[in-house]
């Protein structure tokens, strides 16, 4: 399992419509919320599909 915390900004193995592929994690739980960087469009996806579907961490949020 991949390490991502509130504020990464990780790549997914799906891209968004809108030519993207970097989200920024806004929410942990059980659903995860995350944030287009490009568009800024927020979506909410369960914790198991988005373990699935990141790719890598591009970024890591300050501490």
């Amino acid at each position: 399992m991949k390490e991502y915390g509130l504020g990464d900004i990780v790549e997914m193995k799906k891209g968004h419509p809108c030519g993207a592929n970097s989200w920024k994690v806004i929410r942990l739980g059980a659903d995860i919320k995350i944030k287009c960087t490009e568009c800024n469009r927020i979506v909410m996806v369960p914790k198991v599909k988005f373990d699935k579907g990141v790719k890598k961490i591009l970024l890591k949020a300050e501490e």
